[in-house]
């Protein structure tokens, strides 16, 4: 009889710890989500026969007042004359606020990049590629509350590749 109320006892106590242990990773859940902020960029450009648009949401956690990380997705879509283009892909994302209104950043992003080059001379079959393209930015921004507005550079840029018409890029980052 004393070994079942023994192993009563352990049970009873198993499960108490692993109640407490329940609640503590629960409240560490929550923590983790009041610390991450959504946003990401929504754009188009129309100039002349050509439109142009992206969406781009991501989400960082800010690990405290000074340095964030996330993850972001990609996708876009080109259509001119003669040209049509869609790039998607993911892109990790670490930021630095040294001080409330400047933000350094470093993205590297990893795009799928689909290009179709429509030509119009008999006999002549249509352009098409389909590869990989990897972008590294370090960019600099002044930040106001959640939007940061600033330049960004791809270190890694190749002009026959890129998805960008130069290594230098703007940016409007927002973050909620």
């Amino acid at each position: 009889m004393k070994v079942n109320s023994y192993q009563n006892i352990r049970i009873f106590v198993l499960v108490l710890f692993i109640l407490f242990s329940l609640q503590k990773s629960s409240a560490q859940y929550d923590d983790f989500w009041s610390n991450v902020r959504f946003g990401g960029n929504i754009g188009f450009g129309i100039s002349g026969n050509t439109f142009s648009g992206v969406i781009a949401p991501s989400a960082v956690y800010d690990f405290n007042e000074f340095f964030s990380a996330g993850l972001g997705l990609n996708f876009g879509y080109t259509d001119g004359l003669n040209f049509t283009g869609t790039n998607y892909g993911g892109s990790i994302i670490a930021l630095f606020n040294p001080i409330q209104e400047i933000q350094a950043s470093a993205e590297f992003e990893q795009m799928g990049v689909s290009r179709t080059i429509d030509r119009d001379i008999p006999n002549l079959e249509n352009y098409k590629e389909n590869y990989w393209y990897p972008a590294l930015f370090v960019g600099l921004g002044y930040r106001i509350n959640f939007v940061s507005v600033g330049l960004r550079y791809d270190v890694l840029y190749d002009e026959t590749k890129s998805i960008y018409a130069n290594a230098y890029a703007p940016f409007v980052r927002v973050f909620f």
